[in-house]
């Protein structure tokens, strides 16, 4: 029975209804009252989809629809689902599991496999580089570090996608080639690493979610009992599951059609790792009778902003259709066997701003890098002077490798910041330290409201409720500690809402527990550095967009339909984290100057002022290049070639190189500069056969550079502007 059925006769109920719902627009009223049967949400950027489903949940629990202890809800981070658990708890709700997927199938595993399997559970790998170079050794494939983060993530690629060594090579069809190495290597790596892990006992964590889902598809004994558990699904991100994902929620629901799903294929950004959109966009055909709600009032930013965001996606329209009719035309051409999965562009939804009107989005071009660095942060300064909080300022890039410029900026202007992948808020020791004498005040036990506890017991420690006027350690230190006293302040605000709720410092200290081990960090002063895809979920009063030149936007390596089309969500994206102020900007040339041969990305013509959408610079996506086969002859003497550093280079050893001694030099000396910086070998950053043949090419283009072998799309992203430079002249 669904709740729009049931009756609010008397005071209790309609008072229910009121403090759940009475906050939400239609559409979200919608689908926090429609608590059963297949239920699917395209919620755009902004819209209150967590406050949606959050509010969908508490109104089942209260309404006696739903049994706290029979609910999952189930997201991507544990941040996310952190955070989730936070809100059911502010709604009365907190008997309710909120985890990750791979949480809830080791929690699974742990408990079901000794009688499923018997004996110990093998040990959980926390990171693949160490039994990959070891994979390697075992078939005498020489590796570099980075190599080995390219093959771990192809790894992780097949694992989710549910393939096997054997069956890796059949869904490598438009896939570029990682780390350099061909497919049926990568295969052999593949089961070497298998091999390797059986040999430790130990398991990685795509392995939690396969033998979870051997176990249930195998037990039906195990299958039932975790069904009779969990009665009600909620998936937040939807557009980002993955197949093995897909597989394991299919086996938690059974033939049951207790779910509701939550996501956004427009922000689809995690292709790369198996994520796809399709098991949203088709939920319909797999569930008839669902129903459909689209959430499309976006409360977060100002209309201009969300104009921009919507108008990024539309002008992704003729040659972007035409793409799709390619792309279909090819997957029709394959024989089944090598048919790829091809995510279909989808409808993006029309977001509808709510909040008053704001600045215009601005576009800056800059000489170089280090003046986009400047500028950025002379606005920013700007902004600070105008009461802007620094925790309420962003600056997002497309590579962590942008961030050194900006971070020695804003260090340069006694500016804070917080870099978002940088020492965790929780692994301070200030932090630690404030944790233990909670804990130790908590058993004391007061009538005090727990602010005031957390304040009194946190000046011990250097809170004070003015921070000190300096910079560095001691500001750091006191905006750590001030962070905890807001979050206290935040937390008895909400949850002494509740009727009949009480919240002491032992629940607060049990609340930092919680946080620490999932990573939910407080907001803390200072202005954030981040990747655009760490600022997924995240959101701020100004944003400023940087480095938006093509090769970085889109990344370089981006040269399928499919990439381009991503790299176009991502910007998406960036743009909707943004409330207020939104700054776009991208430089000329890498560095004081250097050669100005930047453009300003595609996805900004007919966007910025004065610009107009060019077909030639592709604004939708383009083709795909396979990197060409090394020649087995000499092209000098015509000989075959005997080894692979002369296939790298096309040339046997005996002939005398064709290239510009100047210029291998120069690739030379800026190898050693990078190899002592990065502290590895130079052979690690480019072997000699590497070098030579980027001498002999002169590629001109980041295009042509990654043709060569030895150049995969990892040390393209690294050091390809660098090398062009040297290559050409700059």
């Amino acid at each position: 029975m669904s709740v729009q059925d049931t009756p609010f006769n008397d005071e209790a109920e309609l008072s229910l209804e009121d403090r759940i719902l009475g906050g939400l627009d239609e559409e979200q009223r919608i689908v926090a009252s429609t608590l059963t049967g297949p239920l699917c949400v395209l919620a755009g950027a902004g819209t209150g989809k967590t406050r949606a489903i959050t509010h969908r949940i508490a109104y089942g629990v209260h309404a006696g629809v739903y049994n706290p202890q029979r609910v999952l809800a189930v997201t991507f981070t544990a941040r996310a689902a952190a955070e989730m658990r936070t809100r059911l708890r502010d709604l009365g709700a907190g008997g309710v599991q909120a985890r990750t997927f791979h949480a809830a199938a080791l929690r699974q595993l742990q408990f079901f496999w000794p009688q499923a399997v018997g004996g110990a559970l093998p040990g959980l790998l926390d990171h693949k580089a160490t039994l990959i170079a070891e994979a390697a050794r075992r078939l005498k494939v020489s590796t570099d570090r980075a190599a080995i983060r390219d093959l771990a993530s192809e790894i992780e690629w097949a694992k989710v996608s549910m393939l096997t060594p054997s069956t890796y090579l059949e869904q490598t069809v438009g896939r570029a080639e990682p780390a350099g190495f061909d497919f049926t290597t990568i295969s052999r790596l593949f089961q070497s690493y298998e091999d390797v892990k059986t040999d430790r006992n130990v398991i990685d964590f795509e392995d939690v979610l396969l033998i979870t889902i051997g176990i249930l598809q195998e037990d039906q004994k195990v299958a039932a009992t975790v069904r009779a558990q969990y009665r009600h699904f909620v998936v937040d991100e939807y557009q980002d599951v993955s197949p093995l994902q897909q597989r394991l929620l299919e086996l938690w629901l059974g033939d049951r059609e207790e779910l509701c799903v939550v996501g956004d294929a427009s922000q689809t950004i995690y292709s790369f790792t198996g994520a796809t959109s399709k098991h949203l966009l088709k939920f319909t055909e797999k569930f008839p009778d669902s129903t459909v709600v689209k959430l499309v009032r976006d409360y977060r930013s100002t209309p201009e902003v969300v104009k921009l965001a919507n108008d990024l996606l539309a002008v992704r329209t003729a040659e972007g259709e035409a793409a799709d009719r390619r792309r279909t035309a090819l997957g029709t051409a394959l024989p089944a066997s090598k048919k790829s999965v091809r995510d279909s562009w989808a409808t993006p939804l029309q977001l509808i701003a709510q909040r008053e009107s704001g600045p215009e989005p601005s576009y800056t071009e800059f000489s170089d890098d280090e003046a986009e660095a400047a500028g950025v942060v002379s606005r920013i300064k700007t902004l600070l002077e105008d009461g802007l909080q620094a925790s309420q300022i962003a600056v997002l890039y497309r590579t962590n490798g942008q961030s050194e410029a900006y971070e020695q900026a804003l260090a340069a202007n006694n500016i804070g910041y917080q870099l978002r992948g940088g020492e965790r808020f929780f692994a301070r020791r200030e932090v630690r330290d404030a944790i233990l004498q909670l804990r130790a005040a908590s058993r004391a036990g007061t009538d005090e409201a727990v602010p005031q506890q957390v304040r009194d017991v946190l000046s011990s420690l250097g809170y004070s409720a003015q921070g000190p006027q300096t910079s560095g350690a001691v500001r750091e230190r006191w905006e750590s500690l001030s962070a905890l006293v807001a979050l206290a302040d935040e937390l008895h605000a909400t949850r002494t809402k509740i009727p009949d709720a009480t919240f002491s410092l032992v629940d607060f200290v049990a609340e930092l527990d919680e946080r620490a081990a999932a990573q939910h960090a407080p907001t803390v002063q200072g202005v954030t550095l981040a990747s655009l895809h760490s600022a997924k979920g995240l959101e701020w009063d100004a944003v400023f967009l940087v480095g938006l030149s093509e090769g970085l936007m889109p990344i370089s390596f981006a040269n399928t339909p499919e990439g381009v089309d991503e790299e176009r969500r991502l910007l998406y994206v960036g743009i909707t984290r943004a409330r207020k102020h939104l700054q776009l900007s991208w430089s000329t040339a890498r560095t004081p100057g250097g050669r100005a041969n930047r453009k300003p990305s595609r996805f900004l013509d007919g966007l910025r002022p004065n610009s107009t959408p060019q077909a030639s610079r592709g604004t939708g996506p383009t083709r795909k290049r396979r990197k060409p086969a090394a020649p087995a002859q000499c092209r000098t003497c015509g000989s075959m070639l005997a080894t692979g550093a002369e296939r790298k280079v096309g040339r046997c050893s005996d002939c005398p190189p064709t290239y510009d001694e100047a210029t291998f030099e120069a690739l030379r000396s800026w190898r050693l500069e990078e190899a002592s910086a990065a502290k590895v070998p130079a052979f690690v950053v480019f072997t000699d056969a590497t070098l030579v043949a980027i001498a002999e090419a002169k590629p001109a283009t980041a295009q042509q550079l990654s043709m060569l072998a030895g150049v995969g799309p990892s040390k393209l992203e690294r050091y390809g502007e660098a090398v062009l430079e040297i290559i050409n002249g700059d």
